[in-house]
């Protein structure tokens, strides 16, 4: 997934070129162009140079718009038929069209090729990290979470050092392509979540997954028996009520939702944001897409850290890496932008995507905690959705410099500062249980909930002293 999120990066590489005759030429006809730079991208294959040049930009902006797609098709699709068919449909696809931008004969149909596995690359990415979750316990939630960003920003770098060895961008998009072909294969082995069946009322079905696991893992049982609680009955097909239309009405769900969308909104922009501005640094563009996956993993083991301590949380840690991240924002206006030293913008710049990076990380994880069973993948995607549009709108703001030079930083800024606040608006979820159903959002039963995490919290610490 990362090598296509980065792949226009690469393959849409600009070249300096050099214009024979360019006096006798109409603007409309191109002209004999030679390329001074021994780069192979779409730019030199296809002449992607002035008055034409905005379609490279036009191809990644398709590539996102798909995600903005695949965000809103592909959770409730989940939520309804199932993770893992919904998984392996939008794996096959995205893998099948990768190929397509690969052997793309015209720009026309590469373009195509990019919006499709943009829409399937941003549906499976939804899905991949809720199966990754409801997979395992609760407790190795934050882990799993982790793990799976983690290994997002992995790809990125070692895309860059595919990238480097790899130089016709044809054969990079086919390399970059075919590892998916193998991670389909093996995802086909994988069981269906036994979270979603439990809620959709196939405790049987259920039962069967979590017996496997257990024989997997060299604990084989034969008495493992399921509750029948809530909604969860046996022939019943789920809950009914739990469709995207209950992130508006329910009460409890219309709070979180509007809080954790303008949350992700401002992790997308500012981190994108921060991107872009860290990207006008001069040096090897191979070594710079390396350094943009590499500078947020120690994001990650922070997250771990502090997000499973009870003085911190999930909601703590995740206001505080966004307002740190706003406050380095601000002190990039505070310095001089052509400074040698160890405080400079763009080491300032790369400390906000550090600590951006560990709230959009938490965000993930505390978002998939916040949702019911029956409706979590449609709470990601609307999240997702205003996500991408926060990704949209972050090209566009560094242009504001022609404002003030500053402006960029302090839109950042206020944005992370005020995204930090607004999300101390939500409840803690660590050592809370698994909420299943919308039932479990009432809120007697929320009280509940809480008082029994207290309480667990507080036998934890006297068992401890």
């Amino acid at each position: 997934m990362a090598c296509q999120a980065m792949l226009i990066v690469l393959v849409g590489a600009p070249s300096q070129y050099e214009v024979e005759d360019e006096d006798g030429v109409q603007q409309d006809v191109v002209p004999h162009v030679t390329f001074t730079e021994d780069i192979d991208s779409i730019v030199t294959e296809w002449l992607l140079i002035r008055h034409q040049a905005y379609k490279v930009s036009l191809a990644g902006s398709l590539f996102f718009a798909g995600l903005l797609v695949g965000n809103i098709v592909f959770g409730p699709l989940s939520d309804k038929i199932g993770r893992k068919p919904v998984y392996l449909t939008g794996f096959f696809l995205e893998v099948l069209f990768g190929y397509a931008t690969a052997f793309a004969p015209n720009y026309e149909v590469f373009a195509v090729s990019r919006l499709l596995v943009g829409v399937m690359n941003g549906g499976i990415g939804l899905v991949c990290f809720v199966l990754s979750q409801e997979y395992v316990g609760k407790s190795y939630w934050a882990m799993t979470g982790t793990l799976t960003s983690m290994m997002f920003a992995v790809g990125i770098a070692l895309f860059g050092a595919l990238g480097y060895f790899i130089r016709p961008w044809r054969s990079l998009a086919t390399a970059a392509n075919s590892s998916g072909v193998l991670f389909l294969m093996l995802s086909a082995a994988l069981p269906e979540s036994p979270r979603w069946l439990y809620s959709q009322g196939q405790t049987e079905r259920a039962e069967e997954v979590l017996r496997y696991m257990a024989l997997r893992n060299g604990n084989p049982t034969n008495n493992l028996v399921l509750q029948r609680v809530g909604s969860a009955k046996a022939g019943n097909r789920g809950d009914s009520s739990a469709s995207v239309l209950q992130l508006v009405i329910h009460p409890v769900l219309r709070l979180r939702t509007m809080v954790l969308m303008y949350v992700w909104y401002a992790c997308s922009l500012v981190y994108y944001g921060l991107t872009m501005g860290a990207s006008e640094t001069s040096g090897n563009r191979f070594v710079n897409v390396s350094m943009y996956g590499l500078v947020e993993l120690p994001a990650y083991p922070l997250c771990i850290y502090f997000i499973n301590k009870h003085w911190a949380g999930r909601r703590k840690s995740m206001a505080s890496f966004l307002c740190l991240a706003g406050s380095a924002c601000l002190c990039t206006t505070l310095i001089p932008e052509n400074t040698g030293t160890l405080l400079s913008v763009t080491s300032l710049a790369l400390l906000g995507k550090l600590m951006v990076s560990a709230a959009f990380n938490i965000a993930y994880v505390y978002t998939s905690e916040l949702y019911p069973t029956v409706i979590r993948n449609a709470g990601l995607g609307v999240c997702s959705m205003s996500c991408r549009v926060g990704g949209i709108l972050a090209p566009f703001v560094p242009s504001m410099r022609a404002v003030h030079s500053s402006m960029p930083f302090t839109i950042f800024c206020l944005t992370g500062l005020s995204a930090g606040c607004v999300g101390l608006l939500l409840p803690e979820t660590l050592n809370g249980r698994p909420i299943e159903t919308l039932d479990e959002l009432s809120p007697t039963t929320t009280r509940i909930l809480e008082t029994k995490a207290l309480l667990y919290e507080d036998n934890k610490w006297k068992s401890n002293h």
